[in-house]
């Protein structure tokens, strides 16, 4: 998985989604290490990526706020930042 620790203390790490499922789930790890995420929003308005954010949040045990795609809004496959 590319992951990076960056100056300010915050962890970027790269993710494919997989909108429209049945279940809201971190699934597996691809083969390059990228996580694959499930969610059951559909991609419309910001809302898969909402519950992208919220899904990630609860698999890591951090408050929501402290999770935000940073790159890759509109393309399953995303950058996500954790800061605490």
């Amino acid at each position: 998985m590319q992951r990076k620790l960056l100056r300010d203390g915050s962890l970027v790490f790269e993710i494919k989604v997989l909108p429209r499922a049945h279940t809201r789930q971190v699934s597996e790890r691809m083969a390059d290490g990228t996580l694959k995420v499930k969610v059951t929003a559909a991609p419309d308005r910001g809302r898969a990526n909402e519950e992208v954010c919220a899904v990630i949040a609860e698999y890591l045990g951090v408050p929501r706020r402290c999770v935000e795609v940073v790159v890759g809004h509109t393309s399953q496959k995303k950058r996500v930042r954790i800061t605490l």
